[in-house]
């Protein structure tokens, strides 16, 4: 059995200040994705591994914030995350909690208004 989820998508209205703010928090590199009329920056990842890769999308009549879509990104600790998140135009929703056996999660805003969950067994 396949995981549900195959691709994300998080789409933003200013993509500098967005890709600054992930690559800043989660210190990473995003790479461009080539497709008309739409910009796309990936996070890294493997296709062939455990998880969902995904990307920043700029596409116009898709304007960032007010959804009710979360998704959840794998960290060692999300309170370093979290605290990244604030210092860096983000806002913390919500500190980092317990959910039992399932370790510990977080919620935060990105630049742009998308909920954001962080996710850490620690």
């Amino acid at each position: 059995m396949k995981n549900p989820i195959g691709w994300f998508e998080i789409y933003v209205d200013d993509m500098a200040k967005a890709k600054s703010f992930y690559e800043t928090v989660f210190e990473c590199k995003l790479e461009p994705l080539n497709s008309p009329d739409v910009e796309l920056w990936c996070f890294p990842g493997d296709q062939n591994a455990y998880g969902a890769m995904g990307a920043l999308v700029k596409m116009e009549g898709c304007p960032a914030g007010g959804n009710s879509t979360i998704v959840y990104f794998a960290c060692d600790d999300c309170a370093i995350q979290q605290a990244r998140s604030a210092e860096y135009g983000g806002k913390v929703l919500k500190e980092k909690f317990s959910i039992g056996e399932y370790g510990f999660i977080a919620l935060v805003t990105d630049t742009e208004g998308n909920t954001i969950g962080l996710h850490s067994m620690k």
